[in-house]
């Protein structure tokens, strides 16, 4: 059993990385831990997931990372489990609307691994013993802060967190048929910028916590398979 561990930034999991020395990338049932840094957005996260996949197939991923809220339902220091996720960028915006490649015609809504235009994860039963909210997200390349964006992406995507990575976790994972989850800890609220009010260590440290518990029960992710 082999994990392939991804996240935007080593910063984002700082601590399950340091567990993950202390143990040599092993969990205490001897699930082999590989563990990839993407970088930042959805050309990095793609092309680094995919080298990573080519050189070391994974029987299972998890991408772990902070994200911005759209929902006072899902405040600063909340962990949330990714169901879906939406393509935030990929089209035009014209007269105070837009519209995405699907809208556009440009691609079927259901092609493959679409769904109605979302990316969904069919392992999510697997975690639902966890308590944590299964919520819609939204990927973009540019964090949100304009008033007008931000609620363009709530009316067409319905999202509750937004995130630079993980539509292309999805999208990768999903194509290569690989069972995935996708674990993000809500920071900040979309479009706040004074980071005096963000919750960035409380969050890291939220998502790390559970990230640890996760490694350790391998067993889920053979039920996946």
């Amino acid at each position: 059993m082999e994990i392939m561990l991804v996240a935007a930034t080593a910063l984002e999991i700082a601590p399950a990385l340091e567990w993950l020395q202390k143990n040599e990338f092993r969990t205490k049932s001897g699930t082999a831990v590989k563990v990839v840094i993407s970088g930042i957005g959805s050309l990095q996260t793609t092309y680094r997931l995919m080298e990573a996949i080519q050189q070391y197939r994974p029987d299972a991923m998890i991408q772990a990372g902070i994200a911005g809220s759209f929902s006072l339902t899902c405040p600063p220091g909340t962990l949330t489990i990714i169901q879906e996720e939406s393509l935030g960028d990929l089209g035009v915006e014209e007269e105070g609307n837009f519209k995405d490649i699907f809208d556009m015609d440009l691609q079927q809504s259901s092609q493959f691994p679409f769904t109605d235009k979302a990316l969904l994860n069919p392992y999510t039963s697997h975690w639902a013993h966890l308590g944590l909210p299964f919520v819609k997200a939204v990927t973009i390349n540019e964090i949100s802060t304009s008033p007008h964006r931000i609620k363009l992406l709530q009316q067409n995507y319905a999202a509750i967190v937004e995130s630079m990575e993980g539509a292309a976790f999805h999208y990768v994972a999903l194509q290569q048929q690989i069972p995935f989850l996708q674990l993000r800890s809500v920071s900040n609220m979309v479009g706040e910028r004074d980071k005096k009010k963000w919750m960035m260590k409380g969050s890291i440290d939220i998502l790390n916590q559970q990230l640890i518990r996760i490694l350790q029960e391998a067993d889920l992710f053979e039920n996946n398979n």
